[in-house]
């Protein structure tokens, strides 16, 4: 992989982010919105699903719609622990504490609760993360949600316009606001004029800043190549405007987590919901089994057919130095899937041209991707626009095609 990196700017940044994601806990909360995804997955009592695990949020939304299996995989051992973590308060805890734990991202004795009820339920290596950072990361002032190196960035610019801007009081009237046209006029009065100071511009563009967000630069390059004024900044400050003037803001309960630390009873994700808690108490959290892993390792080495994958966007991360891994992950999952798969994926750029040139064996013949995927456009199409979180810049749904 290094041998194939264009320059030391190049490896830096490779061993920047890698370093940064593998020594840390990078994600709090999801960031794909499970709205759209449980649409355009369908899922059946019959569906086999794999999913990066990422926070987890989402694979315990999919367990909603009660699929015979979910394997949430992920190469960081950290986000796993996060998702064993979420299965085993489900399992222990009653609802006022699990609301507390997720949904404020802070729990009183933490540590006791932990070691009577959740301990046990954990693989080795996730005892191992939480014995050393549980009572840090719950129980110790700070929410949850201002942690990991996602958390701490939403911490950052919480203080950004608590202490630096003081306009707290903008924000908290346009997440009350009752109509587009209100919080627009509020966006453009009193946050615009004032938030998008130079040096947030150079602090949003820097390459530490990105890889707390989880954005390597291989997913930088690809955004940047659709970008008219190539800065990531400013990609950052459309889709803001449009997330505060545009689109509904009453259950945008991604950036009111942001902008809160915590998410509230009537604005959550829906396994943060009482109803949906005891759903999956009661057993829908079951299927979900845990891997660390890559997707490629794990399906070399699973012997279930799988009819759903979820790949986010990490496809970005291949695009640019890793073509022959993201060749071997496509190869994986066409030996895998089975007859009526569909693969959901996203992406930071506005188009994934790095696919065309994917080849893989399929058929007892050498074919390319693009010829074995039938791309549901109408469908992504009325999706994407309705995204909560607005950070994508482009959204697949694809069938495969068997014949």
């Amino acid at each position: 992989m290094l041998s194939k990196l264009q320059s030391i700017k190049d490896i830096w940044r490779y061993l920047g982010f890698s370093w940064v994601h593998q020594q840390n806990l990078v994600y709090v909360t999801c960031w794909e919105d499970p709205r759209l995804d449980r649409v355009a997955l369908n899922l059946q009592a019959d569906d086999t699903v794999v999913v990066i695990t990422s926070a987890g949020c989402n694979a315990l939304e999919y367990a909603l719609d009660a699929p015979k299996q979910i394997y949430a995989i992920d190469v960081n051992p950290k986000q796993n622990a996060l998702l064993e973590l979420k299965i085993a308060a489900i399992r222990e805890l009653d609802f006022e504490q699990f609301f507390q734990l997720f949904g404020r991202g802070r729990l009183e004795q933490f540590n006791e609760i932990y070691t009577q009820k959740l301990r046990s339920h954990l693989s080795l290596p996730s005892q191992g993360y939480w014995d050393k950072e549980g009572t840090k990361l719950f129980d110790s002032g700070r929410s949850f949600y201002f942690r990991g190196t996602t958390g701490n960035f939403a911490f950052a610019i919480n203080y950004y316009i608590d202490r630096i801007l003081k306009i707290r009081p903008s924000f908290d009237a346009i997440l009350n606001a009752k109509t587009p046209e209100e919080r627009q006029e509020i966006y453009q009065r009193e946050i615009e004029p004032v938030f998008w100071k130079d040096y947030l511009y150079r602090f949003l563009n820097s390459d530490l800043v990105l890889w707390m967000l989880g954005v390597p630069a291989q997913q930088r390059q690809q955004m940047e190549r659709y970008l008219d004024e190539g800065s990531i900044a400013t990609f950052v400050r459309q889709r803001c405007e449009n997330v505060f003037t545009r689109i509904p803001i009453q259950d945008n309960y991604f950036w009111r987590v942001f902008l809160n630390g915590e998410y509230s009873p009537d604005c959550c994700p829906q396994y943060l919901k009482e109803e949906n808690f005891l759903r999956l108490k009661s057993g829908l959290v079951d299927p979900i089994q845990v891997e660390n892993s890559t997707i490629t390792n794990f399906l070399e080495n699973c012997q279930a057919r799988i009819s759903r994958f979820v790949l986010l966007d990490h496809m970005d991360w291949l695009s640019q130095y890793n073509h022959e891994e993201l060749q071997k992950e496509w190869q994986a999952i066409l030996t895998r899937a089975s007859e009526k798969t569909r693969i959901l994926f996203r992406s930071g750029g506005f188009k994934v041209e790095y696919l065309d040139s994917v080849q893989v064996r399929y058929g007892g013949k050498d074919r390319f991707l693009p010829d074995l995927l039938m791309y549901n456009t109408e469908l992504a199409d009325q999706l994407h626009p309705r995204d909560r979180v607005q950070t994508y810049g482009s959204f697949y749904i694809a069938d495969l095609v068997t014949a």
